[in-house]
C-alpha cells in the first residue's frame, strides 16, 4: 500500500511516499481502516522535527518507531476480535497512535468512532486531535453559560475549534489572533479579537473566567492579571525549550497554582472515544464547523505539514488518502470558506 514514511527527524525533507506493506488482520479489540482522508496537526510537526528532544524518548531516539499520522476518516474493512462497537462497511473518523498518512491503518477501536454525517470525509479528518483537545480545555476549565473566556491562538487548528465550542457551550468568546485572521477568529463565534502583533494582551482591560493559552507567548503572571478573581487559566502546549519544550512552563503553573485564588492548569490532552462521540454530536447540530484551508493528496503530505509549520494557516490542513480529486476537493474548500463567511448565521458556530 502507499503510506507516508519517516526516516529521521528534521523538516520535510525526512518525509517520504512509497510503497510498504500492507497491515495483517487486526488483532483483537482493534480495526482496520481504508483510509479516505487524514487532518493535520502541531503534533505532526513536532514529530517530524523530533522536538522537543523529550518527546524521543517516546517515540524513538533517531527517528520515530511509526511515522506522522493520528487524524483519520475512512471505512471499517476488518474488525478484530472483541469488536462490537463498528462493523465492516461502517464510515469511521478515529484518532490512531501514529502511521495514519496511509492507505490502511489499524487503530484501536477504542478509538473509532461513527463520522459525522454531514460531514465529508476531509472535514471529518481534521476533527479528532484538535478537536478533542479543544474540548478537554474547556471541560478542565469548567466553562459555563455566561463566562467570558479568552482563547489565545485563536485561528489555528485547536484554537478555532475552542472557540466554537466554548460558544456553543454558552460562554462570551474574545480571541487572540493575528489582524490577518480577525475574520477567521470572528466567523469560529468570537465578539471581539485581540491582535498580538499590535496590543499586549496582558494590558487587556477585560477580565475573563477562562482563559484558554494554546500559543505560551505571554508568562503565567502576566496572563493571570487579566483572570477574574476566581478564574481558570489552561494551558495548552505551546512554545518552550528545543529539549523540553513547554513541560517548565507547564509545570510551573503547577506549582504556583495551590498559592493563588485563581486557578492554573495544564492540559495534557489523551486519545478518547466518548470524546469523539461528543464532537461528532456538535458537528452534527452545526455548533462545529471544520475550515479545511488546503487540502493535499499523499504524494504532497511533506508539503501539507511545511504548510501547517508556516503559520499562515487558518483552521486546519487534511490530506486525501484515497478518492476525491482536485474538483471534490476545491468543492471542499468551497464549502468551508462559505461556513466561514455565513458563520454561525444565528446558532451555529465554525472552523477548526
Amino acid at each position: 500500500m502507499r503510506a507516508l514514511i519517516q526516516n529521521g527527524y528534521g523538516g520535510p525533507e525526512v518525509l517520504a511516499v512509497g510503497d510498504v506493506p500492507e497491515p495483517g488482520p487486526p488483532g483483537r479489540g482493534r480495526v482496520a481502516i481504508a483510509v479516505h482522508a487524514a487532518g493535520v496537526h502541531a503534533g505532526d510537526v513536532w514529530i517530524m522535527r523530533g522536538e522537543p528532544l523529550v518527546l524521543r524518548a517516546a517515540f524513538g531516539w533517531k527517528r520515530p518507531k511509526r511515522p506522522v499520522g493520528r487524524d483519520i476518516t475512512g471505512v471499517v474493512s476488518a474488525v478484530g476480535e472483541g469488536v462490537t462497537t463498528v462493523a465492516v462497511g461502517d464510515r469511521v473518523f478515529a484518532e490512531s497512535d501514529q502511521a495514519g498518512f496511509a492507505e490502511t491503518a489499524v487503530v484501536d477501536a477504542r478509538f473509532v468512532r461513527r463520522a459525522p454525517a454531514n460531514l465529508d470525509d476531509v472535514h471529518a479528518a481534521v476533527i479528532p486531535v484538535s478537536g478533542t483537545t479543544a474540548l478537554q480545555a474547556l471541560r478542565l476549565a469548567g466553562v459555563r453559560p455566561g463566562d467570558r473566556v479568552l482563547v489565545i491562538g485563536a485561528s489555528g487548528g485547536v484554537g478555532t475549534y475552542a472557540v466554537q465550542l466554548a460558544v456553543a457551550m454558552g460562554a462570551t468568546v474574545t480571541g487572540v489572533a493575528s489582524g490577518a485572521k480577525a475574520d477567521h477568529v470572528r466567523s469560529a463565534g468570537a465578539t471581539r479579537v485581540i491582535d498580538h502583533r499590535t496590543q499586549d494582551v496582558a494590558e487587556d482591560a477585560a477580565r475573563y473566567d477562562v482563559v484558554i493559552d494554546l500559543v505560551a507567548a505571554q508568562s503565567i503572571g502576566a496572563l493571570t492579571r487579566v483572570l477574574a478573581p476566581l478564574g481558570t487559566l489552561v494551558l495548552s502546549a505551546g512554545t518552550g525549550s528545543r529539549t523540553l519544550g513547554p513541560l517548565p512552563r507547564m509545570a510551573a503553573a503547577t506549582l504556583r497554582s495551590p498559592f493563588t485564588r485563581r486557578r492554573l492548569r495544564s492540559l495534557a490532552a489523551r486519545r478518547s472515544g466518548d470524546d469523539l462521540d461528543t464532537l461528532r454530536a456538535y458537528a452534527e447540530s452545526g455548533e462545529l464547523r471544520p475550515v479545511v484551508d488546503e487540502v493535499f493528496p499523499l504524494d504532497r503530505a511533506a508539503e501539507a505539514l511545511a504548510r501547517l509549520a508556516s503559520g499562515s494557516v487558518r483552521g486546519k490542513v487534511a490530506i486525501r488518502i484515497r478518492g476525491g480529486d482536485d474538483e471534490t476537493d476545491a468543492a471542499a474548500r468551497a464549502a468551508a470558506d462559505a461556513d466561514a463567511g455565513a458563520a454561525r448565521g444565528g446558532a451555529g458556530a465554525q472552523p477548526a
